[in-house]
């Protein structure tokens, strides 16, 4: 760590600014200082993590940036025992170098051996590693701080300066920032080939794409920016690997965005990590990781599609229009009995659609839409009501007798089948059973198979 003279201290970028926040917080300068210091390393960190991880998530090779942690040792190892030196460059040289042996060891062994891909991960970081531990423990005179390679040192990154043209840069940026420019590089010359071999890898085989050459390519890009992470955040590099990436895929399926997401998932994570480590005297580094598993919770409960919350929003969602057509269905079915339009009570439509707090709510939401007229606690379908049930058993009558044509089932056990399935077959699907089945007039109750509506109600008319 570079120990400077504050009359001999050169100015950090944007120094005015920050004594300006310097002096709205009522902090020293020198704090704030290396509070932006940390906060810029970490961003850096974060943010060459999550791009890479996100592809490590989609090709389901999360676990090798568990693996290129724990092998980055050996590197470090190695370069001791070749020349005894401790010098950072050749360490860094030699981790870096680990990393690459690992990734094209685990596809080695993985494609030349048949051995399950995490397996082999599991075989060569374990072997990595623990000659790392043996070379160390052999060691004389050198001290590993375990400390460091554990959680790193992101909350004295800050600190850590290196004077540059007059101006104070954090030592770690000289290695992040390389390191992040080559990756986005690489991201944006091969974003067409990393998309289609990550999702359909046999498909870009055959469009003449050298998915090995893609993949190990790939996997150098994570060695360098989990090499150049570790120093920054220790062998919790993984949990800003995976947990942004794992954030960003649960809300959205697009591509773009999930890189985007992940970014400031794992901006925030190392942001918020920091400054809670000031609060509570506690590792950056872990504090980091605890809050992007906190991140994570939250995406699991919230997320419009993949969430728990989501989910049962769609499950009751479901549930209730399932028991507004058959309120629907019932009425209609009702009326061809009766010739012409029939009212019935508010009470009987909830039976219909099977009672409880559902049957109130699809009542009062078939009222709402205008598919049910209510007044005075009876309610008939409406002219639009009658469209929609009438497409309804349409396609419970055309299911049943698809049933009786393909599997000679027997009359009584085609209801209930058909009753399930009409909630689910659209105009286009009647029309495919029509044209299967002849277009018959009849189900096999001898029951008339309405006509097609007119106009059926639009999926957003649903609740």
């Amino acid at each position: 760590m570079k120990i400077l003279l504050l009359a001999e201290r050169p100015s950090v970028p944007f120094d005015s600014v920050l004594a300006r926040i310097a002096d709205a917080l009522g902090e020293s300068h020198i704090a704030v200082e290396n509070a932006a210091g940390t906060i810029v390393v970490g961003a850096l960190c974060a943010t060459a993590c999550a791009l890479v991880g996100c592809f490590l998530l989609l090709r389901r090779m999360s676990l090798l940036g568990d693996a290129l942690s724990h092998s980055v040792l050996a590197g470090v190892a190695g370069v001791y025992l070749i020349n005894g030196s401790i010098d950072p460059i050749p360490m860094f040289l030699g981790a870096l170098t680990a990393g690459i042996i690992t990734a094209v060891a685990t596809q080695f062994i993985h494609r030349t051996g048949s051995v399950p891909e995490d397996s082999s991960i599991g075989i060569v970081f374990t072997s990595l590693f623990a000659f790392g531990v043996v070379v160390v423990s052999q060691a004389k005179g050198v001290h590993l701080d375990l400390d460091c390679v554990l959680f790193g040192d992101l909350a004295f990154a800050g600190m850590n300066f290196r004077p540059v043209g007059g101006w104070l840069i954090p030592e770690a940026v000289f290695t992040l920032v390389p390191t992040l420019v080559m990756t986005v590089a690489f991201l944006a010359l091969c974003w067409k080939e990393l998309k289609l071999t990550s999702f359909d890898p046999t498909h870009a085989a055959t469009m003449g794409f050298s998915v090995p050459l893609i993949h190990y390519l790939m996997t150098t890009a994570v060695a360098m920016v989990t090499v150049s992470a570790m120093e920054v955040v220790g062998l919790l590099v993984v949990a800003l690997l995976t947990v942004p990436a794992c954030i960003a895929r649960m809300l959205t399926d697009r591509m773009g965005r999930m890189l985007w997401i992940a970014v400031l998932s794992g901006l925030s994570c190392t942001t918020l990590g920091y400054f809670l480590a000031l609060r509570w005297n506690s590792s950056a580094a872990g504090l980091s990781a605890v809050v992007a598993g906190v991140e994570l919770f939250v995406a699991v409960l919230v997320a419009p599609r993949y969430g728990l919350l989501g989910r049962v929003r769609r499950s009751l969602r479901l549930r209730i229009r399932i028991a507004a057509e058959d309120v629907l269905a019932g009425l209609f079915r009702r009326m061809e009995r009766a010739g012409s339009v029939v009212s019935e009570s508010v009470a009987e439509c909830r039976s219909l659609a099977g009672g409880g707090l559902a049957a109130h709510i699809a009542v009062r939401w078939l009222g709402q839409r205008g598919l049910l007229l209510t007044s005075n606690g009876m309610a008939q379908l409406s002219d639009k009501g009658q469209r929609y049930a009438q497409g309804l058993v349409r396609s419970h009558r055309l299911w049943e007798s698809w049933l009786d044509q393909n599997f000679a089932l027997p009359p009584d056990h085609l209801h209930d089948p058909a009753e399930a399935m009409e909630h689910f077959i659209g105009p286009e699907v009647q029309r495919q059973l029509e044209d299967d089945l002849d277009r018959p007039s009849s189900d096999p109750h001898g029951r008339e198979i309405p006509g097609a509506p007119d106009v059926r109600a639009s999926e957003t008319n649903r609740p």
